[in-house]
């Protein structure tokens, strides 16, 4: 089959420089990366492990009520902080 393909400009320096590294013509890169692709996208798609935070203890709490914002800076900046 024929067609006509408009390529994004890293797309098509990559295809060159497949080309001149493996001396393959550009039908045979471009289907080539087309099987790939489309045997990838059919595919089921690979199972992840969850990705998981480690905890990590910040000690007890320096104010008492972090509601009261004046409370906070004053005790954090010292009553200097208006």
């Amino acid at each position: 089959m024929r067609t006509t393909l408009t390529l994004d400009d890293d797309v098509a320096a990559q295809i060159s420089r497949l080309q001149r590294g493996r001396r393959a013509s550009l039908k045979e890169i471009v289907n080539e990366a087309l099987r790939r692709g489309l045997k990838q996208m059919n595919g089921r798609p690979q199972k992840r492990e969850p990705f998981r935070t480690r905890t990590v203890s910040l000690g007890a709490c320096l104010v008492g009520n972090l509601d009261d914002v004046a409370g906070v800076l004053s005790v954090i900046e010292g009553d200097h902080f208006k």
